[in-house]
């Protein structure tokens, strides 16, 4: 398909309101959205934020979850110069108040309340001075001059007056290279790390992830994951938006409704993980034939996760990915076409405009093709962390550009990469190095595994031993050594498990993304239960 000419998001909306006019392009909770409209309620936002003294560079949060307000807020945002900060919606009050601070947002687009968090009340107390109009008091939040809620208001200015504001002929004008976005993520430092990208990045990027998963405007995507991460808003809304298609937004994952979404709106692809895909194939509601409408889509995980994706799921040209919130959401990605066997064996070629290069971690020169080392990635990367983070820009950028990402793997003969893990995340077993992922691919080739999850817990001796936490699928029974023999009939003796654990459940995020820090907390305690 042909790129948009457009290279700052809102010149690409209104482009695409122009072609593609009442086409959807965003289905949330209770209504769809055409290009057309989208592009002009973002222009009421765009005129109402300039009234209120938003200039360009000036930032402005968005609290809001998988809605089509918050495509509203970003898209009027890039239309008025300024710059989006996504906050997330698991944000407690304490994170809440450090994001403020290191965000040094101008304004804050806020939804009142999400799941168990009253962002209303959290922002009463933070910014006691909002409630009388005067948040440009707090000497808290220097930076903030208003903040705006959607929901129930009571004393903050109402969202709806963003949208009754008039649309503006003209907005403020934005270099491409200008920050679209600054996404939070986490990492191996305490803090998030406060990471921008441009508009230049997200649009080129995003529609070579389009590319390779084959979308075209007929396409509708539906995305679980939050917008507020990088694989939400610079790869999931930028692939789809890019191609003309429809967004299709679930407020928050419950495995039926998706399955609902799905069914309903003849979703052709999807943004999933494999968490996600165990809870929707594990649902007593999932049918085969209620999901047959899907045809490609991204995911992460170890083989047996993208095949089941493809064969269970019904996804069949779903495609495996490798990158970071730092490369734009995704660096690689697999071809859609790509026969199922291949797809699941590596993470693809680099996308065009990126460079990877695989390093030795103790010198730092390039290792041949199949020599596992340092990932490291140059071309459309970050320009470099800021707030309270830009400190590791220095670390984390080498001299010529490419981004130090701190993952394991290795260059496959056609040119493809293969995800080993972290390097944190790496178990070390008598000296060996050990990918859970590989482990967790294993367990998974069980027939009555749903989902498994594996970390290295301290030992006096070997290092470290592998803790294996595996779910069974609904009405399995499974025991211990029964997996034990599993694996070690299919892999190495090293990467057998030490100990297995049978449990209901795994630790994740509300979107299904295995908390794996919290899984070696867990792992330890039973350790030393264990010992003692």
């Amino acid at each position: 398909m042909q790129a948009p000419r457009s290279r700052n998001l809102a010149d690409l909306l209104r482009e695409h309101a122009e072609r593609y006019g009442s086409r959807p392009a965003a289905i949330g909770d209770a209504e769809t959205v055409s290009y057309a409209a989208l592009a002009q309620r973002a222009a009421h936002v765009a005129v109402a934020l300039r009234a209120r003294g938003v200039v360009r560079g000036d930032r402005v949060g968005v609290l809001i979850n998988n809605r089509v307000e918050w495509l509203e807020a970003f898209f009027g945002i890039a239309m008025a110069g300024a710059t989006a900060v996504a906050f997330s919606t698991w944000s407690t009050p304490e994170e809440l108040d450090w994001l403020l601070q290191d965000s040094a947002v101008r304004m804050l687009i806020a939804l009142d309340c999400f799941g168990d968090n009253d962002f209303a009340a959290a922002l009463r107390m933070l910014v006691p001075e909002a409630m009388y109009g005067r948040p440009g008091r707090s000497s808290r939040y220097p930076a903030l001059q208003d903040i705006v809620m959607l929901g129930a208001a009571d004393g903050f200015t109402p969202y709806a007056a963003l949208r009754a504001a008039p649309p503006m002929p003209q907005d403020q004008a934005t270099n491409p290279d200008d920050d679209a976005i600054i996404i939070y993520t986490s990492g191996s430092s305490s803090r998030p790390k406060s990471v921008p990208l441009s508009h230049r990045g997200i649009i080129e990027n995003g529609f070579n992830i389009g590319e390779r998963q084959g979308y075209h405007p007929d396409d509708r995507v539906l995305l679980i994951p939050p917008l507020f991460w990088s694989y939400g808003s610079a790869n999931a809304m930028s692939a789809t938006l890019t191609h003309g298609a429809a967004l299709v937004l679930q407020a928050r994952f419950e495995p039926a409704e998706a399955i609902d979404l799905i069914e309903r709106h003849r979703c052709t692809a999807l943004y999933t993980l494999p968490a996600i895909t165990s809870a929707i194939v594990s649902h007593p509601s999932f049918r085969p034939e209620r999901t047959r409408s899907l045809r490609t889509g991204l995911t992460i995980g170890a083989p047996q996760d993208i095949i089941t994706a493809a064969t269970v799921l019904g996804a069949g040209e779903i495609c495996n990915v490798y990158g970071q919130t730092e490369t734009y959401g995704n660096c690689c990605v697999t071809p859609h076409d790509w026969p199922l066997e291949r797809r699941a064996a590596c993470q693809g070629p680099p996308l065009p405009g990126v460079q990877i290069r695989i390093v030795d971690g103790m010198t730092g020169g390039e290792l041949p093709c199949g020599e596992e080392g340092l990932i490291e990635v140059r071309g459309y990367v970050m320009r470099g962390y800021i707030g309270g983070s830009a400190a590791q820009t220095t670390a984390a950028i080498a001299d010529d550009g490419f981004f130090r990402t701190g993952d394991m793997g290795r260059m496959l003969p056609d040119g493809s990469i293969s995800f080993s893990g972290r390097v944190t995340e790496m178990i070390k077993k008598s000296g060996i190095n050990i990918s859970p992922a590989e482990v967790e691919d294993v367990l998974m080739r069980h027939a009555a595994v749903a989902l498994a999850g594996v970390v290295g817990v301290p030992d006096a001796t070997q290092g470290e031993l592998l803790a294996a936490f595996v779910v069974p699928k609904p009405g399995a029974t499974l025991r211990a050594d029964e997996l034990a023999a599993h694996c070690r009939a299919l892999a190495s003796r090293y990467k057998v498990p030490d100990f297995i654990e049978l449990r209901d459940a795994l630790p994740v995020t509300v979107t299904g993304k295995l908390l794996r820090r919290e899984l070696k907390q867990i792992a330890a305690s039973l350790r030393r239960d264990r010992v003692a």
